[in-house]
């Protein structure tokens, strides 16, 4: 594994940086109707039921 000399390998994302990156593709893919079903709290929050998450899951698998 390639690794800068501070030991950190180069092509690791922080966990902030992963959040960044999964909360913009999640929205993307909500704009877009290809994400899993919603639901908007009073104050404006999403949240998404968890089967209705595993059910979204088991449809974006690979059937092969």
């Amino acid at each position: 594994m390639l690794c800068t000399p501070t030991g950190h390998n180069p092509t690791s994302r922080t966990t902030p940086e992963l959040a960044t990156a999964l909360r913009s593709t999640f929205y993307e893919w909500r704009q877009k109707g290809r994400g899993p079903r919603c639901i908007r709290l009073p104050n404006g929050s999403l949240r998404i039921r968890r089967s209705d998450f595993e059910n979204w899951l088991m449809d974006c698998e690979d059937p092969s």
